[in-house]
């Protein structure tokens, strides 16, 4: 009888670790949910990056390559009022510099895109129509955009086009860093 006693004991001991390690996931989840909640609900506003870079679309690629250094990763194209007419990522140059597949037939679109050279301009490679957020917006609203899109950068704009930030994934992640704490 008395190794079946012991046999209880463990047994009961196990089912207090299990039960507390069940109650510590649960905990969890719920603050994750609550983060989740909270972190959706906050405005673009205060998570958005304010010092961006701009250029203008006459500038040369030459100054882009030159201007992205550290943790710049995308230029914001406006005019002389600042407003949006274009974006570029990192990524969009990268492409400028991809070679030909191997059974790609060469057409004007591919002899163009390799005949850019120091006089090529900005706006050669910008995005014209690039997917935006409001100021007024917020994050549970970029998350979704970001997600459905495959966007890691977004121009903030108002009702005029006018820029006030760009928003990236990183500055979402830092936030969430902050309220997992």
């Amino acid at each position: 009888m008395i190794p079946s006693k012991g046999k209880d004991n463990k047994t009961k001991k196990m089912s207090i670790i299990v039960g507390k390690r069940h109650l510590v996931r649960i905990r969890r989840r719920e603050e994750l949910s609550y983060n989740i909640r909270y972190i959706s609900k906050v405005p673009v506003r205060m998570v958005m990056d304010r010092d961006f870079l701009t250029l203008h679309p006459s500038d040369s690629l030459v100054k882009v390559v030159h201007e992205l250094r550290g943790e710049e990763s995308s230029v914001v194209v406006v005019d002389e009022e600042g407003r949006l007419i274009g974006f570029i990522t990192m990524k969009d140059i990268l492409h400028l510099f991809e070679p030909p597949r191997r059974y790609s037939i060469v057409g004007i679109g591919l002899l163009k895109k390799y005949s850019l050279s120091r006089a090529s301009r900005v706006e050669d490679i910008m995005v014209r129509r690039p997917i935006t957020i409001h100021v007024d917006d917020n994050l549970g609203k970029a998350i979704k955009i970001m997600t459905e899109t495959g966007k890691h950068h977004l121009p903030v704009i108002d009702g005029e086009k006018r820029v006030h930030g760009v928003l990236e994934v990183k500055d979402i992640i830092r936030l969430i860093r902050v309220v997992s704490g």
